[in-house]
């Protein structure tokens, strides 16, 4: 009921705005308003990051490779037999002295069981168990129920299909060691992008993704954890007493409740954590649906706390009501449209052709930010670039606009649910050689890490 009233009371205040505007101002300007503070605040972020490489440049501050807390690595597993095997084989090799890695198989069907009693008699530092069929469901619970077993100082969440490199938590811990830091996450990257249009789209969703994320890092915002690759201090998940078994995004909810208790998260871009995409259109849907749901839902059950914290800083807080922005401009560009096509129709004033023109003006501001993230982190050609991002705008006008427009409609006059809709793995195909490093740059790492070592 308190995220209903919530969610009723900005939706109301929007179209109290939206009257404001179209009774005492052009509603083009209105819109242009909008236009200019995305610009603005994306122009923003963009300086604070290439300061802060300039910054870099001049005075470097070197990783400190000494910090090496123990690390407990938890992978929830629901029926992840087609994955599970090659996923413990992977991150059984990180590079790392001092970890463990606890699997849970969450009440699975399959033979996800099996296969973890063999491969634990293989693996000396990994330990797993089962949790029965009476166990609260869901992906919070499921961690909460391995915390209580795991020895290490800080957590690193996997998922079931997870891939990383041997260099992976030597390179993403230092980033952990400021007191202030709650948590960190890595990059996201698919690793079947090639499959179809449907994964390429969703690696260049990430690119982007990683784009905002990186700019949030620099001007210290509301980062976001992204559940799978996320590093964890111990002493900040005790702070906020663990995950939050009553939401559907342990990792959006978590991010929003460390922020309200004063953590930092930050955000690695230069180490990646490789996923599967989903191959299809109907299990994507599902999964997006589930991300915006989860979203919207934490920012309206904690919106008291975000507003009176007083360990949160005032960064942090203009970043996330700023971001919050992302799931209303939906309702409020289709509402514009709908309202100024009424008008049309009833041959009263309007401003039909100026609120479409600066709509499309707001995805032309959403190529120009793929196309800058495609480039740095996908390298695509100029050519390819143009074609890919053109693509992705579309992929994600028809995937998150009626989505974030349902979802508001479900919070408001549906019954609340806690229906996971698992994504499934082991469809995808997978070409491990992508994340394995090779000799020359194994030896490149040892050579940088020792000189670092040397200087400190």
């Amino acid at each position: 009921m308190k995220e209903r009233i919530t969610l009723l009371t900005i939706i109301v205040s929007l179209f109290i705005l939206l009257y404001f505007f179209q009774n005492n101002m052009d509603t083009p300007c209105a819109l242009m308003t909008i236009l200019v503070f995305m610009i603005a605040y994306t122009a923003y972020m963009q300086i604070a990051f290439k300061h802060r490489v300039r910054k870099q440049r001049k005075h470097p501050v070197e990783k400190n490779y000494n910090y090496k807390p123990y690390v407990s690595i938890l992978i929830p597993a629901h029926n992840e037999a087609e994955v599970i095997e090659k996923t413990i084989e992977n991150i059984s090799q990180i590079d790392y002295p001092l970890y463990e890695i606890i699997v849970i198989d969450d009440r699975s069907t399959d033979e996800t069981l099996k296969i973890l009693e063999k491969i634990s008699n293989k693996y000396s530092n990994v330990k797993y168990f089962s949790r029965t069929k009476e166990a609260f469901p869901g992906k919070s619970a499921v961690l909460n129920d391995a915390l209580n077993i795991a020895k290490g100082d800080a957590i690193l969440i996997f998922d079931a299909d997870a891939r990383v490199k041997s260099n992976f938590l030597t390179e993403l811990i230092p980033a952990l060691e400021p007191h202030q830091v709650g948590a960190v996450q890595a990059r996201k990257v698919i690793i079947n992008r090639e499959q179809n249009f449907l994964t390429r789209c969703q690696d260049n969703e990430m690119a982007l993704d990683t784009h905002f994320q990186r700019g949030r890092d620099s001007v210290k915002g509301a980062v976001e954890l992204r559940g799978n690759g996320e590093l964890i201090k111990r002493a900040a998940l005790e702070g906020v007493n663990g995950w939050n078994i009553n939401t559907v995004t342990d990792d959006l909810d978590l991010s929003t409740r460390l922020q309200i208790k004063g953590w930092d998260v930050r955000f690695c871009p230069d180490v990646c954590v490789y996923e599967e995409g989903v191959i299809s259109y109907i299990p994507l849907l599902r999964q997006r649906r589930r991300w915006i749901e989860g979203s919207i839902r934490r920012y309206l059950e904690h919106f008291s706390d975000v507003l009176t914290s007083k360990d949160m800083s005032l960064r942090v807080s203009l970043d996330m009501t700023a971001y919050i922005t992302e799931f209303i401009l939906p309702v409020w560009v289709v509402s514009e449209i709908l309202i100024q096509s009424y008008r049309f129709i009833k041959d009263d004033q309007n401003w039909i052709l100026s609120s479409m023109a600066l709509s499309t003006l707001m995805c032309v501001f959403f190529f120009v930010a793929l196309y800058y993230s495609l480039r740095k982190y996908v390298k695509l050609k100029p050519k390819e670039n143009i074609i890919q991002s053109l693509q992705t705008c579309f992929y994600m006008v028809v995937l998150w606009f009626p989505l974030a427009i349902f979802i508001i409609f479900k919070i408001i006059f549906m019954k609340k649910d806690m229906n996971w809709d698992k994504t499934n793995h082991g469809k995808a195909k997978v070409n491990d050689k992508i994340v394995s490093l090779n000799k020359e740059e194994m030896i490149k790492k040892e050579e940088k890490k020792a000189e670092q070592l040397e200087n400190i």
